[in-house]
């Protein structure tokens, strides 16, 4: 039987890293790059608590990943009430079209 290591967890974390990032980059929807930052933020918190329980003594991980995910709740309200506004101005959440709020 295989032991989870810390390894297991950074390996982890970089493939959720990836995929936030792969997702963010591809995305022309709001939602889409929404869902890609929060991959990215979750893959922080994975390395903060994977880092805290291999490191003796040390829970500061627990908080701030529990920061993390305070800022990422913040971070999807202000978010959402800014795509709410931009589809009551152009019907769409598709950001390529964003240069058309300039005037």
């Amino acid at each position: 039987m295989t032991q989870i290591g810390l390894n297991h967890y950074l390996v982890l974390s970089a493939l959720v890293f990836s995929l936030g990032i792969l997702c963010m980059a591809t995305k022309r929807n709001a939602i889409g790059i929404l869902i890609g930052v929060e991959l990215v933020l979750n893959s922080a918190n994975i390395n903060l608590v994977a880092f805290s329980k291999y490191t003796a003594g040390a829970a500061d991980g627990h908080i701030f990943a529990i920061f993390i995910i305070l800022l990422a709740a913040a971070e999807a309200a202000i978010a959402i009430a800014i795509f709410m506004n931009f589809y009551s101005a152009l019907r769409t959440i598709d950001v390529d079209r964003g240069d058309e709020l300039k005037n």
